[in-house]
């Protein structure tokens, strides 16, 4: 139980004593203590001045005077700073809490409850690598459904692959055309690399033929539809949609050789799924759905025969789901995708996490669900994150200014050694650690720095920024538990040791334990938010303040050696919540650095 938790319910029965009204723990506002006061908590005095009609001085000293007197052992003192109650906490209440949890390596782990939600993430299209904007994603949703695990959820990860369509097609073509048998072993290419690189040659070639026809007399937008190189590709994706045997081949052997390079890169970022989807599969699963809308009357026809929905009373417009001539649309594949996860989970929760330009289509699905009264409905979530942009500007495919989420790591990991090798603390490792440190440090800068950004906020990423041992980095926080670690490899905490439960903290000693202890609710605000930035900024002020800590107070020549049980209890429970805050980010800290 946090400090938290405990107080609000002691509040409102001081209130009820004092002043005779029930209250709610929802209706207390109940913060950290500004730095720059005295205390530990603060109680916001601002709702009951009006109520009571006395000023927020009289109020403050009646309340605080009332706690203290109910619970003389849990506080230390009381002070009012205009509307606010600051309350100190007793060093009991903190010492207790460091020697139950210190040696607790499953800190923060909540018990299972009843609730089954899926994370959708990831969601790449087979015709390129995953580049920056997808890493976003993937460390997002990996994170959001590592949080929902660990306080109780049962969670299923799934991702969709867009795997057909015109785009997978304009890769298939550009092959044929230019590739000459080409594979990505007699290249030596990564698969996904291979057939991305066809995806941007066909921007090339049909560039190239939209001036030629230009020349000739046409307008640019009737030469951009009618080049050889596009006429090709819809001829194939109507071959590919008919079933025909030698397209469908391709277009098998084309995308196993992106999901060998998208399972690789999986491995290397740590993402991983419990199941996935395929748009070649569902693609026309929502088409039953949208003909059982029409007979309830959700949807309507037009005179041409497409079928639609109008959102208008919800202050959006009509939307089509399926096109005059039977065709489906993304909407019509996410109506019947949704239907089917139900029928396989039978889901509490399904997230969805994609980017912002996907607010709109996100919003109408759910509607549509809800005008369709399935029982899901409401358990739809969007969340929404903003695109990651590089220092130059917003990225795009088809210019090839797309950073690959490969090339990102690899120049990482160069950074990386070149700053561990500078500060001279590789000499015990042999090749094969050194070259997995490498890729920790680096995988750790790369999801640490994307994760420290609110998702709803669009970021600029910045790779030497993001690898800086001393910032507001991912190494940072490695390397300072890894120096916990070493700390600790001298000598442990004695679990027999007499009980330093009378001690007398010092400034630094309870500024880390009292941060330390907030943990849990830090955890409770990532899981309400889904923002797994919370976390990240938490690890990083753990780590700040007990590299203060440390430089003020030595744990192995403590002054006695009551102190240096208690250091290195602290330097135990900061290692464990530096490991677990950083692992629901899906980041490894380093036992060495």
């Amino acid at each position: 139980m946090s400090i938290v938790s405990r107080l609000k319910p002691l509040v409102v029965k001081v209130l009820k004593e004092l002043y005779g009204q029930d209250f709610r723990e929802d209706d207390l506002t109940i913060n950290i203590t500004k730095p720059e006061f005295e205390g530990d908590y603060t109680l916001v005095l601002f709702s009951f001045v009006k109520q009571f009609k006395k000023s927020p001085e009289q109020l403050g000293k009646e309340i605080g005077e009332a706690l203290l007197k109910t619970e003389p052992a849990l506080f230390s003192s009381f002070n009012v700073i205009k509307g606010f109650l600051n309350l100190g906490i007793a060093d009991a209440y903190w010492l207790h809490f460091l020697q139950t949890n210190y040696a607790d390596k499953r800190i923060g782990l909540r018990p299972a409850n009843d609730k089954t939600i899926i994370v959708e993430y990831s969601s790449p299209n087979t015709n390129k690598p995953l580049h920056l904007g997808h890493l976003r994603n993937n460390f997002l949703g990996w994170s959001v459904a590592e949080i929902l695990k660990t306080t109780g959820h049962k969670v299923i990860k799934t991702c969709i692959y867009n795997d057909r369509g015109i785009h997978i097609c304009k890769s298939m073509v550009t092959w044929l055309q230019f590739g000459n048998g080409a594979t990505p072993d007699s290249t030596g290419t990564k698969g996904d690399h291979f057939v991305g690189d066809y995806y941007v040659l066909f921007g090339v070639e049909h560039k190239k033929q939209v001036e030629v026809l230009v020349a000739d007399g046409m307008s640019k937008e009737e030469a951009e539809k009618n080049t050889p190189i596009m006429l090709a590709a819809q001829k194939m994706l109507v071959d590919w949609e008919n079933g025909d045997p030698g397209v469908r081949a391709l277009w098998q052997k084309m995308n196993s050789w992106v999901y060998e390079g998208f399972n690789e890169t999986y491995k290397k970022i740590g993402s991983d799924f419990d199941k996935n989807y395929f748009e070649s599969e569902t693609y026309l699963m929502g088409k039953e759905i949208v003909e059982d809308g029409l007979a309830k009357n959700v949807f309507f026809k037009k005179d041409d025969g497409s079928t639609w929905i109008d959102l208008t009373a919800d202050g959006l417009d009509e939307k089509l789901v399926l096109r005059k001539d039977g065709t489906s649309i993304y909407i019509t594949q996410d109506l019947g995708l949704a239907d089917k996860k139900y029928e396989q989970f039978h889901y509490d929760q399904s997230f969805y996490i994609i980017a912002d330009e996907q607010n709109y289509h996100m919003k109408v699905l759910k509607l549509i669900l809800q005008r369709l009264k399935k029982p899901y409905a409401e358990g739809i979530y969007h969340l929404s994150y903003g695109l990651v942009e590089l220092p130059t500007g917003r990225m795009k495919t088809r210019e090839g200014t797309v950073v690959d989420a490969d090339d990102i790591i690899e120049e990482l990991k160069n950074v990386a050694k070149l700053k561990t090798e500078e500060l001279g603390k590789v000499k015990d490792f042999n090749p094969g650690e050194l070259n997995e440190l490498y890729e920790t440090i680096a995988i750790g800068a790369l999801k640490f720095f994307l994760l420290r950004v609110d998702p709803k906020k669009r970021m600029v990423f910045n790779p030497e920024e993001s690898i800086d041992f001393h910032g507001f980095t991912g190494p940072f926080v490695q390397y300072t538990h890894a120096r916990i670690k070493s700390i600790l490899r001298k000598e442990k905490p004695s679990a027999t040791h007499p009980s330093t439960v009378h001690s007398q903290l010092l400034s630094k000693e309870k500024e880390l334990l009292v941060l330390l202890e907030q943990y849990g609710t830090v955890l409770d605000q990532s899981l309400e938010e889904h923002n797994p930035s919370v976390l990240a900024i938490y690890a990083f002020n753990i780590a700040k303040t007990f590299n203060t800590f440390y430089t003020e107070h030595s744990v192995m020549n403590a002054e006695s050696e009551e102190k240096k049980q208690l250091r290195l209890q602290l330097s135990e429970l900061t290692s464990n919540i530096i490991a677990s805050s950083m692992n629901l980010l899906g980041i490894k800290v380093p036992e060495r650095m």
